[in-house]
């Protein structure tokens, strides 16, 4: 069981690790150490575990491949029909995550290959599904290599699913 004293040292972890990022604390959990969370599992597993699993965030990611491919932030926000302050809001709040319509132009605008795609859609927490027809559509244009956001929402037009 983890008690009081060791869900506040959970909470300083994340917090140092990941800057002035909000984390949602359950009063009740704080309250009653008695709580039944992680039984048999030792602090130090989950802290090892957390360190060993733990991905880039899709801000790091973003600008890595922006910086990778020698781009221009302005020439990437424009083509990916984003605006300035949005954009900033991605770059300047690490709490901030971006709805997954709006990675995905991101994904586009980088030109990016299917699995780079899924890689920086699983930073966000997004993921293409091969049950949804808007994601087989996407799926389908990073396949035959169409990165044009015109054409990419045309194709979704034409099976009246919503554009990017």
């Amino acid at each position: 069981m983890l008690d009081a004293k060791t869900l506040r040292e959970l909470d300083e972890y994340i917090e140092l690790h990941l800057g002035n990022v909000t984390v949602y604390k359950s009063a009740e959990l704080f309250e009653e150490a008695e709580a039944p969370i992680l039984q048999d599992i030792q602090h130090s597993e989950l802290k090892t575990f957390i360190e060993d699993h733990r991905q880039p965030s899709l801000k790091e990611m973003l600008f890595s491949l922006i910086d990778q491919k020698g781009l221009r932030d302005a020439d990437i926000y424009k083509k990916a029909g984003i605006d300035r302050k949005h954009f900033s809001k991605i770059r300047s709040n690490p709490g901030y995550r971006p709805g997954k319509n709006t990675v995905l132009a991101l994904c586009f605008a980088l030109e990016l290959d299917r699995e780079e795609t899924g890689e920086l859609l699983s930073s966000a927490g997004y993921s293409l599904s091969a049950s949804d027809t808007a994601d087989l559509v996407i799926s389908f244009c990073l396949e035959k290599n169409i990165h044009d956001l015109d054409a990419v929402n045309q194709a979704l037009e034409a099976y009246s699913l919503k554009p990017l």
